[in-house]
């Protein structure tokens, strides 16, 4: 039966094996990642960079009790994705069909709904670093 533990799981997964499958291009110089991220004023630090921090929000996602962590993380990065993706680059990156552009936004839609179904926790967190008051 498909209830929440495996959404969540299932969630969860999808957003860090997409964010992990693109580090590879990242951390090689790959030529479709050296172009995206010239075209948006950031190579080569922000490809590392964007790298390292998809790393950690992937691994962060992975592990149970950093699941919050993750979703923010990823939330964060993936937005500047989107926002790159609207802006400089377009939809289609290469005649790619819009592919990497699909991936950000269902790395995007995962994050958001493990933030959504982890209000609880994301709301305890506010509460502890004093923001919302």
């Amino acid at each position: 039966m498909f209830n929440q533990k495996n959404l969540d799981l299932a969630l969860r997964l999808v957003a860090a094996l997409i964010l992990l499958q693109t580090l590879f291009y990242k951390f090689t110089a790959a030529p479709e990642s050296v172009y995206i991220f010239t075209a948006v004023g950031m190579e080569p630090w922000g490809r590392i960079g964007i790298g390292v921090m998809e790393l950690i929000a992937a691994a962060l996602l992975l592990i149970p009790r950093t699941v919050i962590f993750g979703a923010l993380l990823s939330t964060g990065v993936i937005a500047g994705a989107i926002f790159f993706h609207l802006t400089k680059l377009g939809i289609s990156v290469q005649n790619d069909g819009g592919k990497l552009f699909a991936l950000a936004v269902i790395v995007m839609v995962a994050s958001l709904a493990l933030l959504y179904m982890r209000r609880d926790e994301l709301k305890a967190l506010m509460a502890r670093v004093g923001i919302g008051k």
